[in-house]
């Protein structure tokens, strides 16, 4: 037989597609050439192929192999291809049956002396095999644990290619092949999280931060340096309940193509935070990149928080490339190779000072910064972006009398209202595609059974004919009132939660 047979997965963006084998050897010029798409690292596999399967005892035959991946239209990036061609080569040579192979999926580098080395993306790589009906995956043996975090396909771990051709051997007797002995698996200890009784005082930011927790909202913090929002913004996480299964198969996957899982024998339950530097390109915060397109920061920070400390530093590009993602909670990296979509589902916490020194607001204060200069400064957040933002509360700094007060509520007391509210939430929207009231389109509470009374709405009706708010600010009131709601444990709005969801959507204050 010259034809020889197997799968494999490419990754696009995170997101994976079986790749049927195939692998001609006929008479004629010495020559292994590979087509369907592969970039340089994959283009490469052949001299890497036929020096691990020589120094394994199975050489190819010096003859003409043609290699093709289909379907061919898909680009094949990087390494992950080689132990599926090197096991479709020998089916081609005869050296493995192929009745044994044609439905297994194979995923990994192979070292020149044959060792199978382990590979990024593995966690979606194996989901997109159970996905498509595979029921067999070979892995590195180092891969083993990510891959066993996927139960509907059983996994065959591998360490060298010699022992894979031997175990297929084994199996064409209809032997029990010789067990795989495999690394100890690694159970990690969550991470912990700060706690919330570390701020002194700030009782607004508290109670803003809670609210934000509780229904998913975006978070826009603005005081003088040293009032606590950095430390705010990274106890945030703690508020917020553990993801569920769906969540955590989405998270763990963008870590694993970023190769981040590590041998961990769970997925990440907790939610990421991801603070960029505010010097941070379009691309490492959208996602993008020059031979491989990868997940950015917003991607990263997928159904948790992305902290964007000292906001009007970032460029402005960056800023307003925020918009549509916020918008769709999905961000598509347009590239000549073709379009990817990553998810990015993501709370956006921005922290600002008031002006470029960041002593400025307020009496008495020491700025030296001229009011041109406060007003270009805060005009970098003004806008779309800032619209977005459903609560934008300025943190002012300590008085010496904050501390000796006693102190604030810890973050489990906080996480408990907040898992709370959420369950009210996803017991409102259950049959929906939404679990949060930031989620839900802003239309949705203008008409029907969400429809507020208009002596409910009427601060809100006066704030909107007066151009104080747009539509999406009137409905992102409309959002923080029923997560207000939540909170406090009524079915619907009040004119009291109405106002208090005013009083978090300052931007006027924040002006002054």
């Amino acid at each position: 037989m010259t034809l020889g047979c197997t799968r494999a997965v490419g990754l696009q963006g995170i997101a994976g597609f079986v790749v049927d084998v195939e692998v001609d050897v006929s008479s004629g010029l010495p020559a292994f050439t590979i087509g369907g798409s592969p970039d340089r690292s994959c283009a490469q596999a052949p001299g890497r192929v036929k020096a691990a399967a020589a120094n394994s005892g199975h050489a190819i035959p010096n003859r003409r192999v043609t290699v093709n991946l289909s379907p061919a239209s898909m680009p094949k990036l990087g390494s992950g291809f080689d132990l599926a061609i090197g096991v479709a080569a020998l089916v081609a040579c005869g050296k493995i049956a192929p009745e044994v192979v044609s439905d297994v999926v194979h995923i990994g580098e192979l070292a020149l002396d044959g060792a199978v080395r382990p590979v990024v993306g593995v966690l979606p790589l194996v989901l997109a095999a159970a996905r498509a009906g595979v029921g067999h995956v070979v892995v590195p043996i180092a891969n083993a644990p990510e891959a066993r975090l996927i139960r509907d396909v059983q996994i065959h771990p591998v360490a060298h290619l010699s022992e894979l051709v031997a175990r297929y051997a084994e199996l064409r007797q209809r032997r029990v092949p010789t067990p795989v002995a495999e690394p100890p698996m690694v159970h990690r200890d969550p991470p912990q999280t700060p706690d919330l009784v570390d701020v002194i005082g700030q009782t607004d930011a508290r109670h803003a931060l809670e609210v934000a927790a509780a229904g998913g909202h975006h978070l826009y913090l603005v005081g003088p340096p040293g009032t606590g929002k950095t430390m705010l913004a990274e106890r945030l996480p703690g508020l917020l309940p553990e993801l569920d299964d769906q969540q955590a198969m989405e998270v763990s996957a963008v870590a694993s193509v970023l190769g981040r899982l590590g041998p961990s024998s769970s997925l990440q339950r907790r939610p990421p935070f991801v603070a960029p530097h505010h010097s941070a390109s379009l691309a490492a915060l959208l996602g993008g990149g020059s031979t491989r397109v990868l997940p950015g920061a917003i991607t990263q920070a997928h159904h948790g928080v992305l902290f964007m400390d000292e906001g009007p530093e970032f460029g402005g590009s960056v800023i307003q490339g925020l918009r549509q993602p916020l918008e769709s909670g999905q961000v598509v990296v347009a590239r000549a190779s073709g379009a990817f979509t990553f998810p990015c589902r993501f709370q956006l916490v921005i922290a600002a000072n008031p002006c470029p020194c960041g002593l400025g607001f307020g009496k008495g204060t020491k700025c030296r910064c001229s009011a041109l200069q406060q007003r270009h400064y805060r005009n970098r957040l003004k806008g779309p972006v800032l619209d977005r933002i459903d609560i934008q509360v300025f943190v002012p700094a300590p008085s010496r009398a904050t501390l000796v007060l006693s102190p604030g509520e810890t973050s489990a007391a906080v996480a408990a209202r907040v898992a709370v509210a959420r369950t009210r939430q996803l017991e409102r929207w259950g049959r929906t595609e939404w679990r949060l009231n930031a989620h839900v389109p802003g239309p949705l509470f203008r008409a029907g059974r969400y429809r507020l009374p208009r002596d409910v709405t009427r601060a809100l009706d006066r704030a909107l004919d007066r151009g104080q708010l747009t539509l999406r600010g009137y409905d992102r009131c409309l959002k923080l009132a029923w997560t207000l709601s939540d909170l406090s444990g009524v079915d619907r709005p009040t004119a009291d939660e109405i106002g208090s969801a005013l009083c978090l959507r300052q931007p006027d204050a924040l002006a002054a």
